[in-house]
């Protein structure tokens, strides 16, 4: 069985993006810049935060975090992602999820900018992604991650079964809107499977390529899995083990023992998709100021 190694690629496209980097700034002497803006304290939050500002870093971009108290207003924020929008300096913007409750999740989403909306989760680059204009739009990171991944290991696409399972507006949907598309890593029959699917299994059996979303540790098991299917666990999911240091260990949605000896293919967790989420943000920022820029 080939392991999809997303560790190796996320390594690999962050070498390229370092060389478009110094490329923009010989050409503009400028650099792409990326704000995050976290609002309160949680701990996984703060964590994924350094790791995109480490990550920013090391590859030549411009990164800066705007902190805020948990108790900051939804106005205070808006207006702080107006002054990024107008800010030339700022090619990405970015707001951690997830907020405060006394902040509206989607107003925040309104108020950034499509064209810095370096996350993909505004409804202009949703649409966009949807109507197939993919060169007009910034894809989410996790899904665009799994295509980068689908190409870099050659993996046949065209006129396959994908079975998507979750429909979250992270991943699950415009993974299915990505899949139908008609380019080279795509072009797929597509069927999404959620809470409310009656008898899942019938469905996975019959996907050539499977992508489980759905936030549920070893959800998908061996007899849900067709054979020489290609499968994909995105999910990331924290289970006790006191032989670890830390207490628990990540697991996918994917029971990977048992269904490694059925794929064809499979992403591990961690090391699959994950350290292509970060690695597909800094791209989106890098396409951000290309397009700025006009490069």
């Amino acid at each position: 069985m080939l392991i999809i190694d997303g560790k190796k690629v996320s390594l690999d496209l962050k070498n390229e993006l370092k060389a478009s980097v110094e490329s923009c700034q010989a050409t503009t002497g400028k650099v792409p810049g990326l704000t995050v803006i976290i609002v309160g304290h949680d701990p996984a939050s703060q964590v994924y935060v350094r790791n995109k500002a480490k990550t920013c870093k090391e590859i030549g971009m411009i990164s800066t975090v705007i902190e805020m108290a948990a108790d900051t207003t939804e106005k205070h924020l808006i207006d702080t992602i107006h002054e990024l929008n107008n800010d030339p300096a700022v090619h990405g913007i970015l707001v951690q999820q997830p907020l405060p409750k006394q902040i509206d999740e989607f107003a925040v989403t309104l108020a950034i900018d499509p064209s810095k909306d370096v996350d993909g989760f505004h409804p202009e680059n949703l649409g966009r992604l949807v109507m197939g204009h993919l060169d007009k739009c910034f894809v989410s990171c996790t899904p665009y991650g799994i295509l980068e991944l689908l190409g870099r290991y050659n993996i046949e696409t065209r006129g396959k079964h994908c079975v998507v399972v979750g429909r979250s507006n992270i991943v699950g949907k415009p993974m299915a809107n990505l899949m139908l598309q008609k380019l080279d890593a795509t072009n797929c029959t597509v069927t999404i499977c959620h809470s409310a699917t009656k008898n899942i299994p019938f469905y996975t059996k019959q996907a050539d390529i499977l992508i489980a979303a759905i936030g549920k540790a070893g959800f998908i098991t061996a007899d849900m899995v067709k054979p020489g299917a290609v499968v994909i666990d995105v999910g990331i999911n924290r289970i006790e083990d006191a032989s670890t240091k830390s207490g628990y260990r990540l697991v996918g949605d994917v029971d990977f023992d048992a269904v490694s000896a059925v794929a064809s293919a499979m992403t591990p967790v961690p090391g699959g998709v994950g350290p292509m989420t970060i690695a597909m943000l800094l791209k989106n920022t890098l396409q951000s100021f290309q397009r700025i820029n006009g490069l």
